[in-house]
């Protein structure tokens, strides 16, 4: 009796292969998509370890597109920032010493008014019929009023100097307040370019690791077939850690990016979406 083996095509083999890893990769497309939550947000606070710092965005969409624009967010800052509110508070103050250095020579300036009332004998007949009476008082009797003005030297010759003083210290304030706003503007500059990069790194570092894994299941279902060794097995789990190591250091820069960009702002991310 003769047997005949019939070799099967390598082609039908191959397509096995190909559902196999299909189907693998699509579990997996899910999986992340279902994890990111409804509308594609992802969870950045859970994955550094700190359970309540979650902080939901969306990761495929530009952090320009969801914020606002950048010059409503530098008006925004400017508006909230402690220490733009610190430089208006010292204007103010500088403000009122100009209006004292102004209007402090007034105080040289002082007016008086009284009432005397009396008899005129002392100055019908020249004698006081009560001697308990001042004769003087007796002759000023009446209503009083008058101005004095006392001037120095300085008021003549240093009261300009000071109002100069006072004045370009308000000047002074005023600049400062400038070179605050200025200093706040780079800031917002660099830590929103720095959110900027990090998400782009951050997408780059995702996809990477949803590869290894991918990479990972298909070594793990090739090891159960005898197709590969443990070696080739363990190669791919370094590769899918490092790869997942890697995405979370990204992770928390990204985390660190926004939380610097909030303080900075004196306001939540939430308030500066667009929606």
């Amino acid at each position: 009796m003769n047997i005949c083996f019939r070799r099967q095509p390598l082609r039908t083999v191959y397509r096995i292969s190909l559902l196999v890893v299909a189907g693998l990769l699509w579990t997996l497309t899910a999986g992340f998509a279902q994890s990111r939550g409804g509308r594609g947000l992802v969870s950045f606070g859970r994955s550094s370890g700190l359970a309540s710092d979650t902080l939901y965005l969306d990761v495929n969409q530009d952090i320009a597109v969801q914020l606002l624009p950048f010059d409503e967010l530098v008006k925004m800052a400017v508006a909230y920032s402690p220490v733009i509110k610190y430089q208006n508070e010292v204007s103010s103050v500088l403000k009122a010493s100009q209006g004292v250095a102004r209007t402090q020579i007034l105080q040289n300036v002082s007016g008086f008014g009284n009432y005397s009332g009396g008899n005129q004998v002392l100055i019908a007949s020249g004698r006081s019929p009560d001697l308990n009476t001042n004769p003087i008082g007796q002759i000023a009797n009446g209503y009083r009023a008058g101005v004095e003005l006392r001037v120095s030297l300085f008021d003549v010759f240093g009261r300009k100097h000071l109002i100069r003083q006072a004045d370009a210290n308000y000047k002074a304030s005023l600049v400062q307040k400038d070179i605050a706003e200025l200093e706040l503007k780079q800031q917002l500059i660099s830590i929103y370019q720095d959110m900027i990069t990090a998400q782009q790194i951050l997408k780059t570092r995702l996809i990477d690791e949803q590869a290894s894994l991918a990479a990972l299941r298909v070594a793990e279902a090739e090891l159960q077939k005898g197709k590969i060794t443990t070696g080739q097995l363990a190669s791919a789990t370094t590769a899918y850690v490092q790869a997942k190591a890697t995405t979370e250091q990204v992770k928390g820069d990204f985390l660190k990016s926004v939380h610097l960009f909030e303080a900075l702002m004196g306001t939540p991310i939430q308030r500066l979406k667009r929606y």
